[in-house]
Parts: structure tokens; C-alpha cells; sequence
């Protein structure tokens, strides 16, 4: 009998094994796959943001010509996920730094705006208006 149910705790363990990995497959699936990301209003960020806004609304002239208004990539998939070319980028200028430093606002063709401070590791989208 003891033989019996030494056998079985191998098969007990490998049923245990394949129903989570199972379960784990069906939350994994059944999520969005899209990032969960905060939203601020355009007044609590530096000021150098609202004025980046005010520019993008304008067409310009940006700091960074050839760099500003350029299409983002989305390569590390932080932002929802959209066709090519949906996203543009621009330059946030951060004061003291000798070059173009990590700051953008992303836009989207959908009318958002996004701001990372740290050269697309984070993103949180802003509320502009209101």
C-alpha cells in the first residue's frame, strides 16, 4: 500500500503543476496586455511641460527641430499598443542640462499627451485641459 502512494505523489504533483500553470495561462489571457498608466493634470508638472504643450498645439518652432515631432516607436510597449506611426515625440527642455536630456511628451494621433521625465522608462498621461 505504502508503494501505491509514493507512486501517486509524483502524479498528484504534476496534475498540481499543469492546473496552475492552466490558471496562470487564463489570468494572463484574459488581461488587457495593455500598461496601467496614471494620469496627471498638465499643472502639477514642471513648467518647461505646459510650454512643450503650447508648442505642439502650435506646430512650433520646437528647441530640437530634427529630433521634435519625430515618430515614437513604442519599442519597449509602455504605452498602449497602436499602429506604426501613431505616436510623435518632443523634447521637454530641462534646465542646466547641456543637451536635449531624458524629458518628452508623447503624443498620440488620438489627441493624448504623455510625459516621461526619464527617457521612456515611465510614462503618465496628462490632462491637459482642465
Amino acid at each position: 500500500m505504502r508503494s501505491v502512494r509514493r507512486a501517486r505523489r509524483p502524479l498528484v504533483a504534476l496534475v498540481a503543476l499543469v492546473a496552475a500553470l492552466a490558471v496562470g495561462y487564463a489570468v494572463h489571457a484574459g488581461s488587457s496586455g495593455q500598461p496601467a498608466i496614471h494620469t496627471v493634470r498638465l499643472s502639477s508638472l514642471p513648467p518647461q511641460v505646459a510650454t512643450t504643450v503650447d508648442l505642439i498645439r502650435q506646430g512650433g518652432p520646437f528647441p530640437y527641430p530634427r529630433d521634435d515631432g519625430v515618430v515614437f516607436h513604442n519599442d519597449e510597449h509602455r504605452l498602449p499598443g497602436e499602429r506604426a506611426g501613431y505616436y510623435h515625440e518632443y523634447t521637454v527642455p530641462t534646465p542646466g542640462s547641456p543637451d536635449r536630456g531624458a524629458r518628452r511628451i508623447i503624443t498620440g494621433a488620438g489627441g493624448q499627451f504623455y510625459w516621461t521625465a526619464d527617457h521612456y522608462e515611465t510614462f503618465e498621461r496628462v490632462k491637459v485641459d482642465g
